[in-house]
């Protein structure tokens, strides 16, 4: 008998494989500018951000049971990525902000969400890190002081001194996965770097962001931190925000001196550390008392706001040009 032919593969799952797992950095990118816009009271700004980023999100998780009901090896190869983080860091972020508005219920179980996918990817991508690797191997640290961030928000909430010291752990595995990661990173991404490169100085900003969320968690739980855990907490977090506005400034030089107009779906990884670092430096002017930073971190999160305008702008027309197959568009006809 002949080999009975292979059914055609259905056009839309076809056409959900062509997302990149890169995508995700679009849901940080929403959602931090969403966290910065509400610190600055932006209050309607900030809700439009949070429902981009919430249907973002929406999408991301499609796209994940997409591809592993569907395109089961690819999703296994993409797991191994460092890009794979970014669903966990997205989705502490987004719990962040929801934080931020009160609805604590539904950043618990965001917070139970990430850390529960944590862990299994972030032993699989740091088993596959490599020298020479592109900015997102800084997406290990990303994800997990994401989480620290989260945890020590909803600690200050609920007055919960065992999530405080839980985020407090994560803070300094956190920081030292950056400092593994770096050794992986090939310096040379700055220059030639399509977008991904700009982690590098993101995750030394959320890192300074959950030092400073585990500072602020210092008044509402009672007895949290002693002097000396104090006194280490806030050394490193004035360091982290002065390593995080060098990088920037390395970071912008080299794009003017290489510019790289042309988009690309890793340029939400630019947009991301931009909004990262107006959050960061917003919080440690409230919680420290620094004052002067306040002015920086708002200039930072308009410029971050332009960036995110002119990154979406470039995503529409890439995914115009790149849209579903003729008989996804078929169907829709009928």
């Amino acid at each position: 008998m002949p080999a009975a032919t292979p059914a055609p593969a259905s056009p839309l799952p076809a056409w959900w494989s062509r997302r990149p797992p890169a995508a995700g950095a679009s849901v940080m990118a929403t959602g931090i500018l969403s966290v910065a816009l509400h610190q600055t009271g932006h209050a309607i700004l900030s809700r439009i951000a949070l429902a981009l980023a919430c249907v973002a999100w929406l999408a991301l998780a499609c796209d994940f049971l997409a591809r592993l009901l569907w395109h089961r090896s690819a999703w296994v190869r993409a797991a191994v990525t460092p890009v794979s983080l970014c669903a966990v860091a997205a989705t502490a972020v987004l719990g962040t902000r929801f934080a931020a508005a009160g609805r604590q219920t539904l950043a618990e179980a965001l917070l139970a969400l990430a850390f529960a996918l944590w862990p299994g990817l972030l032993y699989v991508v740091v088993r596959h890190w490599r020298h020479g690797m592109p900015g997102s191997v800084f997406l290990g640290c990303v994800a997990t002081q994401g989480l620290a961030v989260l945890a020590a928000t909803l600690a200050a909430t609920a007055e919960a001194a065992w999530l405080a010291h839980a985020a407090l752990v994560l803070f300094w595995l956190g920081l030292l996965l950056y400092a593994v990661a770096w050794t992986r990173f090939d310096r040379r991404e700055v220059v030639r770097g399509p977008g991904d490169h700009w982690v590098a100085g993101g995750a030394l900003a959320i890192s300074a962001l959950a030092g400073a969320r585990l500072l602020a968690a210092d008044g509402p739980v009672p007895n949290l931190w002693n002097d000396d855990d104090f006194t280490a907490l806030r050394t490193v977090t004035y360091a982290l925000v002065a390593l995080d506005m060098a990088w920037f400034v390395v970071l912008l030089v080299a794009e003017i001196a290489r510019p790289r107009p042309r988009y690309d779906v890793r340029r939400w990884s630019t947009v991301f550390p931009m909004g990262m670092s107006a959050a960061a430096m917003l919080s440690v002017s409230a919680t420290l008392d620094v004052p002067w930073l306040e002015v920086p971190g708002e200039v930072l999160l308009w410029i971050a706001v332009a960036v995110w305008v002119a990154v979406a702008a470039g995503a529409v027309r890439h995914h115009l040009a790149d849209g579903p197959p003729a008989g996804v568009t078929s169907r829709a006809r009928r």
